[in-house]
């Protein structure tokens, strides 16, 4: 049924690309960059409230973070698309244990966050906010939010940033745009549209936005771990990230999917912060 409906909304856009090219391109990145909005579940909320909230803000829109007190360095954590600060319970539980002061936020337009769209640059911004804050040593991103995390520290260059350490990251932008674009079965016409609405809006063309580049000149510690047979950012993406990050050590795993959030990966996570 789902597959489905991906296919009739593709079928609709193609279809209406004929009549507007740039309504079915912008209505195409709208999808690409509108999250589903998935309730906060009442075990995550009351894993959520064990902390300490406190609401930073990004012109008008909230950031909301959480905040687990702890006497050693501080570890911010940044997840990714559809999800939100809850999913690190597991990690947080283990760092809590360790001493680490622990800070989570919600992604924009996720969980308690606010703005009402998604993209790695808006989420840099956001993370740029609660560095700022909070000031982490150790930045810890799965998916999006490692892209997101990368594209801070390129920007930014934070010298507090000590070790960097992404989960299943994508490495660049197009291969991401590419692969939802097959999903939907889109046509040319939407694909050239969309492209031309990126540069529009920010700037800069899709090929710009690669984790790997963002990556070629920092100097921090970093850990990629990435399953060989993640079916939502292929493995090779890992391997042109270690390729850039010099200063990198990539952990490969078999039969963990791209969630990567389990005991296995609490357990390198906790001896890369510790070496």
């Amino acid at each position: 049924m789902k597959t489905l409906l991906i296919k009739l909304v593709g079928s609709y856009l193609n279809l209406a690309s004929y009549l507007s090219k740039s309504y079915a391109g912008n209505k195409a990145i709208l999808l690409f960059s509108t999250p589903r909005g998935i309730k906060i579940t009442e075990h995550q909320r009351d894993f959520l409230d064990t902390a300490f909230k406190e609401e930073l803000w990004h012109n008008e829109a909230a950031i909301m973070t959480y905040r687990w007190l702890g006497n050693k360095e501080t570890i911010l954590l940044a997840h990714g698309w559809e999800s939100n600060a809850s999913r690190w319970q597991n990690l947080i539980t283990t760092l809590k244990s360790k001493g680490y002061n622990i800070v989570a936020l919600d992604a924009p337009a996720h969980g308690k966050s606010g703005s009402t769209s998604f993209n790695a640059i808006l989420y840099s911004e956001y993370i740029n906010i609660v560095v700022k804050r909070f000031k982490p040593s150790i930045i810890i991103g799965h998916s999006v939010g490692g892209m997101a995390s990368a594209l801070f520290q390129h920007n930014y260059q934070n010298e507090h940033i000590q070790k960097l350490i992404l989960l299943g990251a994508p490495s660049n932008f197009v291969d991401v745009l590419e692969r939802y674009s097959n999903m939907l079965g889109y046509n040319q016409r939407i694909r050239m549209q969309m492209n031309a609405t990126i540069v529009e809006r920010f700037g800069n063309h899709p090929e710009t936005y690669s984790t790997a580049k963002f990556l070629k000149n920092i100097q921090s510690k970093g850990l990629i771990i990435h399953d060989a047979e993640d079916k939502i950012i292929p493995y090779n993406d890992a391997l042109q990230i270690k390729d850039s990050f010099k200063n990198s050590t990539l952990i490969t795993t078999r039969g963990l999917g791209h969630s990567l959030n389990n005991d296995t990966i609490v357990s390198h996570i906790n001896a890369f912060i510790n070496a």
